[in-house]
């Protein structure tokens, strides 16, 4: 009775009295969240945040997947702003929005964005940088598991515990750290935290020369490795280590291009293709300069920028190949290459590229995500479906592409219910987002939710005006046209001309 009694004070406003008998709850049963999970919204509604917090902690001792999500759905109150008062709470209190992700069964790790701690706020693109490379090098040792970019960006320049980033990401490790750029000097502070239990298992502050940079990457590489207790075979020693020049002002160049051509925006695209010119200039076998390079063409023709969308594709493919030869490892750069191939209808020699880019690095979230949509071009739709998942897997807060990709994988095996989860999830992280609405209604037309899929259709013509089918059946790859002309048919039969 102690549980009715509690939250029949609350709901009255009774706080001292709804405490004291939910407390009693709690002390009687020894075991399970639930009593923590009341108590602490309680506590919140009555002014005890610090009482409420500790009473998440407990709980999710008890239940580590114990979540927001999870409690609202056994909620027994049928008025929605009581459930939402709930939900608030917890919030207050500290209680994860959904379900930690499971840990994988080998060592896993998140890179959070280093501090720029520089005087000079445009300094970013070098703390970014570095943060960056420090993923890619530990992301081509096979026995780690190691988050993308795209994810451990998300918490930049925001206020978070570990622990948060741990359940959020699904890694047991988290490095954090900071940069302070002056002319020709840096320093470096890095620590490599288990989340699990909160032991800082290595920290270190570095003062050097910016020249020493390379070096210096390689150090803390090779450090975060070490203590987290892994060997390294002497192939994976020379991948980790591996440069992509040694030309510093290449290198800067590159930086400051790779984080422009991130923001997916037309101008910053230009001006990050003119910063990898400069730095292909500068070194003319800087295989990332001629990814990075051909990365933009790709994008102009993707994103419409391109008058010659043809050329434009042409271009990416020549660059593409140019740093595979000069890094034959490269892996991005195979599954991009495949992916153009995908757009040029050459499926059989994307496939091979998409392939040879996962076994090369299976950590690569980007490769996964680019063999996944090879795969669908290519028409092997179950077999694109776990290659697009092990990409969320590497980036659980993946760019949009990642979301609509899955739910078209899905829509394709006839799994519609499936195909509108995904779909839905990108149209709610991007409501204005027009390939999320476009695939939104092709899915509901797909699944005969006719009027559901109008109204998506409305929406993407509103985003773009200047949509038509015609223009879109071009973009179309698929190698099997039957399929291709299915697509164009639910999307006219959405209402879109």
């Amino acid at each position: 009775y102690l549980p009715i009694l509690g939250l029949s004070y609350r709901l009255t406003g009774q706080y001292e009295e709804a405490i004291s008998a939910l407390e009693g709850w709690r002390d009687r049963k020894a075991k399970g969240m639930l009593p923590h999970i009341v108590l602490a919204f309680t506590y919140v509604e009555a002014g005890r945040e610090e009482d409420a917090q500790a009473s998440v902690a407990e709980a999710l001792k008890q239940n580590p997947k114990a979540s927001i999500k999870g409690y609202a759905a056994t909620i027994p109150y049928k008025d929605p702003a009581e459930i939402e008062r709930i939900k608030d709470s917890l919030r207050k209190a500290g209680l994860p929005e959904t379900p930690a992700l499971p840990l994988p069964d080998k060592p896993s790790i998140a890179v959070l964005p280093f501090e720029n701690m520089s005087d000079d706020p445009k300094q970013e693109y070098f703390s970014d940088g570095l943060t960056e490379e420090i993923i890619t090098a530990l992301s081509k040792v096979r026995q780690l598991f190691v988050i993308a970019r795209n994810s451990t960006f998300t918490y930049k320049g925001k206020p978070v515990k570990v622990q948060q980033v741990s359940r959020e990401l699904g890694v047991r490790y988290i490095l954090e750290g900071s940069v302070r750029k002056s002319d020709e000097q840096i320093r470096i502070t890095a620590q490599l935290i288990d989340a699990t239990t909160g032991n800082h298992l290595w920290a270190e502050r570095y003062d050097r020369n910016l020249s020493d940079i390379f070096a210096l990457q390689d150090e803390i590489t090779k450090k975060i490795i070490t203590a987290m207790q892994v060997k390294l075979t002497e192939g994976e020693q020379v991948r980790a280590a591996a440069k992509g020049t040694n030309n510093l002002e290449a290198y800067l160049k590159y930086l400051q291009a790779h984080e422009l051509i991130n923001r997916f925006n037309i101008e910053s695209i230009a001006l990050g293709k003119q910063l990898a010119e400069e730095a292909i200039t500068l070194d003319p076998e800087y295989a990332s300069a001629y990814f990075a390079l051909g990365k933009t063409h790709e994008l102009d023709a993707w994103l419409g920028s391109s008058k010659s969308p043809k050329a434009s594709i042409a271009k990416a493919m020549e660059l593409v190949q140019k740093a595979i030869v000069l890094d034959d490892t490269y892996a991005e750069a195979h599954a991009l290459l495949g992916y153009l191939f995908s757009m040029t209808r050459q499926h059989d020699k994307a496939v091979a590229l998409g392939e040879k880019a996962v076994t090369l690095n299976p950590n690569s979230a980007e490769s996964h995500m680019r063999y996944g949509k090879i795969l669908t071009f290519a028409g092997r739709y179950e077999e694109s479906i776990p290659e697009l998942k092990k990409a969320i897997r590497l980036n659980p807060i993946p760019p949009n592409l990642y979301l609509y990709s899955l739910g078209i994988s899905y829509c394709w095996t006839g799994q519609y219910e499936e195909a509108i989860t995904w779909c839905e999830k990108a149209v709610s992280r991007e409501p204005n987002s027009f390939f999320a609405r476009l695939f939104m209604a092709s899915t509901y037309s797909f699944a005969g939710r006719d009027e559901e899929a109008r109204a998506e259709a409305a929406e993407a013509l509103r985003i773009n005006p200047k949509f038509s089918l015609k223009k879109w059946e071009k973009r179309v790859t698929y190698k099997n046209k039957e399929d291709a002309e299915r697509g164009i048919r639910a999307l006219r039969k959405a209402g879109l001309k």
